[in-house]
């Protein structure tokens, strides 16, 4: 048996969410081995709703533009309940919100994370499988099975399960996976049709029996290709898979099913019945019967080892949250991960990892069990809420022990998503910038509002405060009102450095942020706000004690 020491953190799983957190790990410098034990991508177009959220993540890390180049824009979704059409709601997101709603297939969006990470020198270890794995206060010691049939003995420091439904690191905790399962049946299609929709819209089409209960069901989201469609239905009896479900050996039915796949036919025949107007399918490249269970981790996480995406929740495909939820699982303990790696973290950041993301888990799948039953055009809330929520736009982590109180007043708060603004101006830009801008590829920043008028012995000991509470991992720059005089503050030092300026030259941080008075905005890696604070160093120094090690090595 071989012996393998070298790696900080082992992911299994080379979905989405698994790739994920490997690309952002290395990103990080974290040495960071993935496996999964399947030999290649799936050609499947399982997951293929990217969220307006996933693709801000994607541009912090460097790589929306990739996505977007691959994917098709969506820009709404007809409704038609016995064949007349009944809604056509708009997706759309507030003007400040920098990217809409976009579709693109599971094994493009693997592909572009793939080549993503090998830009890190890293690529997924296929062929590869988690067997089992044990912890100890150090590290744990995990058990592979290799292509060539060996197997391999790895101690890493931590472990990170995105290995699905029937994920082994999940079992191997211990973890409490509790929930239900839905005893419809769905049939899945990557196919073409010749109608003449509006291209960018999804399609749900229903239809309803003399009690006013759905009987039958098609839903149809855009893909990129001229008239190709992710397509669902339901499943004809002869192609039911609920015999084999039933003797699953973990009891968990959810995902791709074994088994005779729908036909050609099989999926005309669901067209000619709930199509709007008569259409032709044609160019299938793949199909397959889904079933959908509802679940969720009694926890995150156990010590040093951890569970994300479908390994921690699964629930009804409604409204595209799960792969979305997922990245951004993974996502959020990347940056906590890489600074534990470091030696850097607070002894409770990790921890913070499940007080964040289990109660968002707990809603997305209590929500879409309620959307898949009653409708998302029964929610109750205002539709303006109902698209910002779909967006993944309004997860935040307010009461997290690794953000400050929330306190009083306007504006985003500790926890909440730092939103993004335009018409910030820089020494010798040409044009206005956004905020996402000045943030990408930066880790931890503090933002200084209306900080530079009267630069001195307050600012030096601000910015002296941040680096050195810190291990000098975060970095400072001034956003100047839009009545400052750009050009007068455009070379602000303190501490002995030269800071970077931005002016807000039309007014929109101070409008979005509710910023009224000089203050200082923490942003952590993921986008979130971890502190709004007066212009003193004794909060700011209190606020990084919960993030960092008293003393982090430089």
């Amino acid at each position: 048996m071989a012996h393998t020491f070298a790696t900080d953190v082992l992911v299994v799983g080379a979905g989405p969410v698994g790739l994920t957190a490997a690309a952002e790990l290395r990103r990080r410098g974290v040495t960071c081995r993935i496996v999964d034990r399947l030999p290649a991508r799936l050609p499947f177009a399982k997951a293929v709703g990217i969220q307006p959220r996933t693709l801000e993540v994607w541009d912090r890390m460097g790589m929306v533009r990739a996505a977007l180049e691959a994917a098709v824009p969506m820009r709404g979704q007809f409704l038609y309940v016995n064949g007349v059409e009944k809604a056509r709601i708009e997706l759309s997101v507030p003007p400040e919100v920098p990217y809409g709603f976009v579709a693109l297939p599971q094994y493009e969006t693997e592909r572009i994370l793939d080549e993503f990470l090998g830009r890190f020198g890293a690529a997924v270890e296929r062929g590869t499988e988690l067997v089992s794995f044990t912890q100890d206060a150090d590290g744990v010691t995990c058990r592979l099975h290799t292509p060539s049939g060996a197997e391999e003995e790895l101690r890493t420091r931590y472990l990170v399960g995105c290995d699905g439904a029937h994920s082994i690191v999940r079992k191997g905790l211990g973890l409490s996976f509790e929930g239900g399962a839905f005893a419809e049946e769905y049939m899945l299609a990557d196919v073409r049709v010749d109608w003449d929709l509006p291209p960018g819209y999804n399609l749900r089409a229903m239809h309803l029996d003399g009690d006013g209960a759905v009987d039958d069901v098609l839903v149809c989201i855009p893909l990129p290709g001229r008239g190709r469609y992710r397509m669902s239905m339901m499943v004809p009896p002869e192609l039911s898979t609920a015999r084999q479900d039933a003797a699953a050996p973990d009891g968990i039915a959810h995902g791709l099913q074994s088994g005779r796949g729908p036909a050609l036919a099989d999926i005309q025949t669901v067209l000619d019945r709930l199509s709007p107007q008569p259409t032709t399918a044609f160019d299938i490249r793949w199909t397959s019967v889904f079933r959908i269970s509802h679940r969720i981790v009694d926890r995150y996480g156990d010590g040093r080892v951890f569970v994300a995406g479908d390994a921690a929740h699964i629930h009804p495909p409604t409204g595209a949250q799960g792969m979305n939820t997922g990245i951004q699982d993974a996502w959020n303990l990347a940056w906590k991960l890489a600074l534990a790696c470091e030696g850097a973290a607070h002894p409770g950041l990790l921890a913070g990892y499940d007080a964040e993301r289990r109660p968002v888990g707990e809603e997305v799948v209590g929500r879409t069990v309620r959307h898949a039953v009653e409708g998302m055009e029964n929610d109750p809330d205002d539709p303006a809420t109902v698209m910002l929520r779909e967006a993944q736009l309004l997860v935040g982590y307010r009461g997290s022990p690794t953000v400050d109180p929330v306190g009083e007043g306007r504006g985003p708060r500790p926890g909440d998503r730092a939103p993004d603004c335009a018409g910030l101006t820089g020494p010798g830009t040409a044009y206005p910038m956004r905020l996402y801008d000045v943030l990408r590829d930066r880790d931890h920043v503090l933002l200084l509002y209306g900080a530079g008028s009267e630069p001195g012995a307050g600012l030096d000991e601000l910015v002296r405060t941040a680096r050195e509470s810190s291990g000098g991992r975060m970095e400072v720059c001034l956003v100047l009102a839009a009545d400052a005089d750009a050009d007068a503050h455009a070379v602000i030092e303190a501490d002995g450095t030269t800071l970077p300026v931005y002016a807000d030259t039309r007014g929109e941080f101070a409008r979005l942020y509710a910023a009224e008075e000089p203050t200082a905005f923490v942003v952590r890696p993921d986008g979130y706000l971890g502190a709004r604070l007066p212009l003193s160093p004794s909060p700011l120094a209190a606020h990084l004690a919960a993030v960092f090690t008293p003393n982090p090595p430089n």
